[in-house]
């Protein structure tokens, strides 16, 4: 049977959410990258695992240098500072999909070039 509070003195008292916050679990690296503790995964790494449905137990385990608790911390300490943080967030979303954009754009002339060496074999053997 579980106990029963009805001592006022027992019960732990409430604070409301403005006298709660979480510590900073991210430190800024040399190239201005926020990183998860002393790890090198980045913030908008778990940032956007989190925000696309993962579980901070999903997430400690996909990443094996993050504890779950700094998971934790790096989650209410993202939504505690959502607005300071969205535009960070927002400029390393640009710069990632830049990167893909420039991935795939590279990707296109592999495959031109070798449709090109291919044509030239062809025209070879003819």
């Amino acid at each position: 049977m579980l106990p029963v509070y009805n001592d006022p003195m027992m019960i732990a008292p409430f604070h409301s959410p403005a006298h709660l916050s979480v510590e900073n679990p991210v430190h800024s690296d040399a190239n201005g990258v926020l990183r998860v503790g002393g790890t090198r995964v980045t913030l908008d790494t778990v940032v956007n695992a989190y925000e696309t449905g993962a579980t901070a137990e999903e997430i400690a385990l996909a990443y094996d240098a993050l504890a779950l608790a700094q998971v934790y911390a790096t989650i209410a300490y993202y939504l505690q500072n959502k607005t300071s943080l969205e535009p960070y967030l927002t400029s390393r979303r640009q710069a990632a999909q830049n990167a893909l954009n420039e991935i795939a754009r590279r990707q296109a002339m592999t495959d031109m070039r070798q449709r090109l060496i291919a044509r030239q074999a062809s025209r070879d053997q003819a």
